[in-house]
C-alpha cells in the first residue's frame, strides 16, 4: 500500500506551480543595504557601533506650576552584525499557531504556489511588522521625497526561512497530522507542504498538569513527560533544550509559549516571590508552579531567551529576580493580533480627540482549540485580564477627561484607580466558526456638551494567520536583541560603565507592539498605546545605526 493511502502525505506530488511565481518581496533576501555615514557611527567585520543621545525632559510641580528641565544622556551601542544560527522551540508546537507558522515558513524556504478558489497564491510574510511594514529613513535631497525601508533591513536579522523548528506539545500527533486537524490554511497547499511537514516527526513530550488548563484538553494529552516531579521535569525540559541546540548546530534557540492559555498562579510569599523561593517550589513541588513558568525557568537556567504568547501570568516575581540574575532575556505577554490591537488604537485616537470613552464592550467568539479551552472559566480569566488592561495608560494620561487616582485613597477603590470607562469582555467557544474568529467592540462616548456617541466594529479575522507572524516577529527581535549592548557615555554607572559594553535589561519590552498585557521592567509604567510601541522600537533600531528618531515635524516645508 502506498505511503499516501496510509495518509503519511510523504510522496504527496511536487507543486506543478512552485518557484512559477518570484519570491514575495516580505520573504526576499536583500544582504545588508543601509550604511549611515556619521562620525556617530562606525562599522567593523564584527559590530556596528552608534552613538546615540537620548533626550527628555524632568518635570515637577511646585504651585500648581510645572518646572521643566531638558535632559540629555549619553549611549553607546554595539550590534554583532553576525546573525546567531537560531532554532525556535515552541511549546504547543502542534497547536494551531505552531503548525500554521511552521507550514508557511516551508512554503516560503520551498517557494509553494497553490491555487485557491480567488487563483494562484504565493508565499509570503504579510502581517509581519519587521518583514513587511517600512521605516522612513530620511528624504533625497533631489527630489525632496521620503524615502522608506523594510525595518528588517534596518540591522542585521535572521531571515525566517532560516529557523530552525522544535518544540513541545502534549498531543503527539505529527506536524503535518496537526496542520490538517487545526483546519487553517487552503488544501491545496496543505497537500503540498504535507511531506515537508512529516519531515519535521512529532513534537517532544510536553509538561501536563491538569488544573492548569481545562478539563476540555485531557483527550489530546497522549503525549506528556511521565511524573509528578518538577525538579524532574525542569531538567528535562533543560535536556531538551540543549540536545536541539546540539544536534542542528545553533548558537541560539528562542523558546516561545504558544499552547494553551492557563489559569493564574498564585502569588505566594515563600513560594514564588522571588528566585530563590521559586526554584525551591519546583524542587518540592509546589502546585503554584505552573507548566508554563516551568518553561521559562529551563530557558532562563539555559541562557535562552523565552517568550510568552500567552495571557496567564508566567513570569511570577521569583521568574523575573531570576532572569535579571543570569541577565536571561524574557518577553511577554499574550500575542495582540486583531480586536485589541485595534483597540489600542481606537481608544487612544477618541481619548486624544478630546472625546471620552464612557463604556468599551467587547465580545468575540471562536472555534479553534483556542476557544475550547477559554470556555473553561479560569484560563478565560486570564485572557479577560490581558484584554482589560489595554486602554489603561491612554486614560490616565488624560485628566482632563478622567478623575485621577485619589492618592491614599482605600486600595481596590475606584477612587484609588482613578476614574475609569466600563469594559467589559465577552469570549464564547462556536465550533462552526472554526479559526474564524469573529469580534464586535461598542465604544459609547460622551462628546461636547453632553451629547454622546456610540461607534460599533465588526471585525472578522483567521486568529492564527493573523497571529503567526506576530510569532516571527517576537523570535526574530528576541535574537537581535541579544546582540545589542550599550555602555552609558555621560555619566558612567556601575552596571555600564565607560569602557565596557553591556547586555540590555532583561525584560524586552521592545517587544511590546506585538502583546496584550506588555511585560515591563519592574516600576515603570505600561505602555499599551500602539503608536508609542511603534515608535519606541523604531527609535530604538534607529539608534542602533547612529539615527535620531522619526520627527513628522517636516520643518524644512513649514519654513521659508
Amino acid at each position: 500500500m502506498s505511503s499516501t493511502a496510509n495518509g503519511t502525505g510523504a510522496n504527496t506530488p511536487e507543486s506543478q506551480l512552485e518557484s512559477v511565481l518570484p519570491i514575495h518581496p516580505t520573504a526576499a533576501r536583500r544582504g545588508n543595504p543601509i550604511v549611515v555615514q556619521s562620525d556617530l557611527t562606525s562599522y567593523s567585520d564584527d559590530y556596528i557601533t552608534s552613538k546615540f543621545t537620548n533626550r527628555g525632559a524632568d518635570v515637577s510641580v511646585v504651585d500648581g506650576q510645572y518646572i521643566v528641565t531638558p535632559s540629555a544622556k549619553q549611549y553607546e551601542f554595539q550590534t554583532a552584525r553576525k546573525v546567531s544560527k537560531t532554532g525556535l522551540m515552541m511549546v504547543g508546537w502542534g497547536g494551531n499557531n505552531g503548525s500554521t507558522l511552521s507550514a508557511t515558513i516551508l512554503a516560503n524556504r520551498h517557494n509553494i504556489v497553490w491555487r485557491t478558489k480567488n487563483g494562484t497564491q504565493q508565499p509570503n510574510y504579510i502581517g509581519s511588522i519587521l518583514r513587511a511594514s517600512t521605516v522612513r529613513l530620511g528624504t533625497d535631497p533631489a527630489t525632496a521625497k521620503d524615502i522608506y525601508v523594510p525595518i528588517s533591513d534596518v540591522l542585521p536579522m535572521v531571515h525566517p526561512n532560516d529557523l530552525v523548528l522544535g518544540g513541545w506539545d502534549i498531543s503527539g500527533a505529527r506536524l503535518d497530522e496537526a496542520m490538517k486537524r487545526a483546519q487553517v490554511l487552503d488544501y491545496d497547499l496543505q497537500r503540498q507542504v504535507a511531506p515537508y511537514m512529516a519531515e519535521l516527526g512529532a513534537p517532544l513530550p510536553s509538561i501536563y498538569y491538569p488544573d492548569y488548563i481545562a478539563a476540555n484538553q485531557e483527550a489530546r494529552a497522549d503525549n506528556v513527560v511521565p511524573g509528578t516531579d518538577k525538579q524532574a521535569h525542569l531538567e528535562h525540559l533543560r535536556s531538551d533544550i540543549r540536545r536541539f541546540k546540539q544536534q542542528h548546530g545553533l548558537d541560539r534557540v528562542i523558546v516561545f509559549w504558544t499552547a494553551n492559555t492557563e489559569r493564574y498562579s498564585d502569588i505566594i510569599p515563600g513560594v514564588n516571590d522571588s528566585a530563590d523561593n521559586l526554584l525551591n517550589a519546583i524542587r518540592t513541588s509546589h502546585a503554584e508552579v505552573s507548566p508554563s513558568t516551568l518553561f521559562a525557568v529551563a530557558a532562563i537556567l539555559e541562557g535562552e531567551p523565552f517568550v510568552n504568547g500567552a495571557p496567564q501570568n508566567t513570569f511570577v516575581p521569583g521568574v523575573i529576580e531570576l532572569a535579571e540574575r543570569t541577565r536571561s532575556f524574557i518577553g511577554g505577554d499574550d500575542l495582540k493580533s486583531g480586536q485589541t490591537k485595534l483597540k489600542s488604537v481606537f481608544a487612544e485616537f477618541l481619548v486624544n480627540a478630546g472625546i471620552k470613552p464612557l463604556s468599551i464592550a467587547s465580545y468575540n467568539h471562536l472555534g479553534n482549540n483556542d476557544g475550547h479551552n477559554l470556555s473553561a472559566e479560569p484560563q478565560f480569566k486570564s485572557k479577560e485580564i490581558s484584554k482589560s488592561s489595554v486602554v489603561d495608560d491612554m486614560v490616565a494620561a488624560n485628566p482632563l477627561l478622567y478623575a485621577p487616582a485619589q492618592p491614599g485613597a482605600p486600595k481596590g477603590t475606584k477612587a484609588a484607580k482613578g476614574e475609569h470607562p466600563d469594559h467589559i469582555v465577552v469570549i464564547k467557544y462556536v465550533p462552526a466558526v472554526g479559526d474564524s474568529k469573529r469580534a464586535i467592540d461598542e465604544y459609547y462616548s460622551e462628546i461636547f456638551c453632553g451629547g454622546r456617541s456610540t461607534i460599533n466594529i465588526f471585525n472578522e479575522c483567521e486568529d492564527s494567520l493573523l497571529a503567526t507572524p506576530l510569532i516571527l516577529d517576537l523570535t526574530i527581535l528576541a535574537e537581535l536583541l541579544t546582540r545589542v549592548q550599550y555602555r552609558e557615555l555621560s555619566p558612567p554607572t556601575a552596571k555600564a560603565s565607560a569602557g565596557e559594553f553591556a547586555p540590555l535589561y532583561p525584560v524586552l519590552s521592545l517587544l511590546s507592539y506585538m502583546l496584550k498585557a506588555p511585560l515591563v521592567k519592574p516600576g515603570t509604567d505600561v505602555v499599551n498605546s500602539l503608536n508609542r510601541q511603534r515608535n519606541a522600537l523604531e527609535a530604538f533600531l534607529k539608534a542602533c545605526i547612529g539615527l535620531e528618531g522619526s520627527s513628522d515635524l517636516l520643518l524644512e516645508t513649514r519654513i521659508w
